[in-house]
């Protein structure tokens, strides 16, 4: 038997137009995953689709909202009309706001509390409401595996993220907490884990971490100093993990939160 296996899973992906996302995609369709794109826009979505189509047939998409519980009823009773079942829920929706960070010249008391709201209710009710939505239909048949996407902004304080730290270092908390409840109420065949990026250099962070000729910016450089591996992370350096949590090979594995960050965390600065 192949713990590892991907084939005939169908794998849920939110934020699957976004470069995380879509290169989770990318990898489990080339590991002959079913895998079914959700974000809330209809043109980035379908262009994905058709560019992922290169690779595999198996993806499919649909339009909803992630922080819109009906909107996310509605399309999973579509799928489950359609493909019977939901294996993997991965969780990768997510971002910041200007407002909910920390400037320069500014100081916390800058911080816009709307914009902040926001960066909460989508990096957290954003992988909270899919949960409970998807999860759902998971425990129906007690089997199923939700993955967050946590960060190394979670546990320790990155100057100047504020909104995003908050939010990031809740889904670690809620990720151990509805590992238990799951496991406690519907046994051994429902797990959530998490992953916890370290420094990966995309379009959202480019020009905070890189200067226009491709050398570090301060901040870039102190971020290298504290990964022992000196360097920054590669999007698919990620993929790795997300495939033993898909699979059997992780059986035994709920409620964790594994750092993907080159050593940071393990390292004191000293």
């Amino acid at each position: 038997m192949n713990l590892f296996n991907l084939e005939h899973k169908v794998i849920l992906i939110t934020g699957g137009c976004g470069t995380l996302g879509g290169g989770i995609a990318k990898y489990l369709l080339e590991n002959k995953a079913t895998v079914i794109l959700l974000h809330y826009k209809k043109e980035p979505l379908l262009n994905t689709i058709e560019d992922l189509k290169k690779v595999s047939n198996t993806v499919d998409g649909y339009i909803c909202n992630v922080v819109e519980e009906k909107s996310l009823q509605d399309v999973a009773k579509k799928i489950m009309d359609t493909y019977g079942k939901i294996d993997v829920l991965i969780n990768a929706a997510g971002g910041n706001k200007p407002g909910a960070t920390v400037g320069p010249d500014q100081s916390v008391f800058d911080v816009d509390v709307e914009q902040f709201k926001q960066v909460i209710d989508l990096n957290l009710f954003g992988s909270i409401i899919p949960s409970l939505v998807f999860g759902k239909e998971m425990a129906s048949t007690k089997k199923g595996v939700i993955i967050n996407v946590s960060s190394m902004a979670a546990d320790r304080a990155i100057t100047r993220i504020m909104g995003y730290s908050a939010s990031k270092a809740a889904i670690d908390n809620f990720t151990k907490w509805m590992s238990v409840e799951l496991a406690q109420k519907y046994g051994d065949g429902m797990r959530v884990n998490a992953i916890a990026p370290g420094f990966f250099i995309g379009n959202q962070n480019r020009a905070l971490l890189t200067n226009e000729d491709g050398s570090y910016t301060d901040r870039g450089n102190t971020i290298i100093k504290n990964t022992p591996m000196n360097r920054f992370g590669d999007a698919d350096e990620l993929n790795g993990a997300i495939h033993y949590l898909c699979t059997e090979a992780s059986k035994f594995v709920t409620g964790i939160v594994i750092p993907i960050d080159g050593g940071f965390s393990a390292f004191s600065g000293v």
